[in-house]
């Protein structure tokens, strides 16, 4: 017998009904009005990164080819927006541009803490299961955890402009050789690379405490954004070295993959994100 919809108020109803409840749990995602208990936060020691790190080669190795193709995407919107520098007379820009895009590795890497977790559950990892964030009920949270991330680099590249501005600018260089000439040999590029460096660095550090376990949290538990970002910022506060530390090791190394024309970032971002998964399964309970 074939299905019909039906009546169109029943229809309609179930519709509205099944939009509420998404609506809801949306609302319950955003505002961390669930009932889990709240996540206890752990002491971690540099020993912890070692083994989050070595549990994330191991998850790369198992699915090398699969997260490969997942984050080939990531150095492709790099190379894209260095292009885009380029031809624009952006010149000035472009190091804060491809420095700034790693604050949006956090949200980048969410379909590796997926497959991370997926595997440590003992499913079979295939790239696909990447994707499965999207089904998840917390994607809202995360979605709006990733628009702030965004917000932070559009307010970085404002800000690194105006260093420039007051620095080398307001005009643009005649050539990338007269910038990076005027930068590394005169006192206003010196007063540039530092501050834009200073500068940098406390956006690097806002993000590093906001996110440095609260996408995982999210994806496995039932809290909101609020308690994922408070967890993580607790995580920060409970193991200030250690984490910078991780912040370093991370910095390190999207630099190193970064060199050879951001095609590195396809090795080096599986292994930091997966091993990010584990960093958080050791330092939340």
């Amino acid at each position: 017998m074939p299905k019909t919809i039906g009546n169109p108020l029943s229809f309609t109803a179930r519709v509205l009904g099944a939009a509420g409840n998404h609506l809801a749990q949306t609302a319950q995602d955003l505002g961390g009005t669930g009932t889990a208990a709240p996540p206890q936060v752990r002491r971690i020691t540099n020993d912890d990164l070692r083994a989050a790190l070595a549990a994330g080669w191991d998850d790369f190795k198992a699915c090398r080819s699969d997260v490969m193709a997942l984050v080939l995407l990531y150095p492709i919107i790099g190379l894209v927006l260095m292009g885009m520098g380029l031809r624009m007379a952006l010149i000035p820009l472009l190091f804060p541009l491809i420095a700034g895009f790693a604050l949006l590795g956090p949200v980048a890497a969410v379909g590796l803490y997926e497959i991370s977790r997926r595997r440590e559950a003992g499913a079979e990892p295939r790239w696909t299961d990447a994707f499965g964030v999207i089904g998840q009920p917390s994607f809202g949270g995360i979605l709006l955890l990733g628009i702030y991330l965004v917000a932070l680099f559009l307010a970085w590249m404002l800000v690194a402009a105006e260093i420039y501005g007051l620095t080398l600018g307001p005009g643009a260089p005649a050539s990338t050789t007269a910038f990076v000439t005027a930068a590394l040999t005169t006192g206003a590029g010196w007063t540039m690379i530092i501050l834009g460096c200073a500068v940098g660095g406390l956006f690097a550090l806002a993000v590093l405490a906001v996110s440095v376990v609260s996408f995982p949290l999210l994806l496995d538990r039932p809290v909101g954004v609020p308690v994922a970002v408070a967890t993580s910022i607790a995580v920060f506060r409970a193991n200030p070295g250690p984490v910078l530390t991780w912040g370093a090791i991370v910095a390190g190394g999207l630099v190193l993959g970064a060199l050879p024309m951001l095609l590195g970032l396809v090795f080096v971002l599986p292994v930091l994100g997966h091993a990010t998964w584990h960093l958080y399964r050791r330092a939340v309970e």
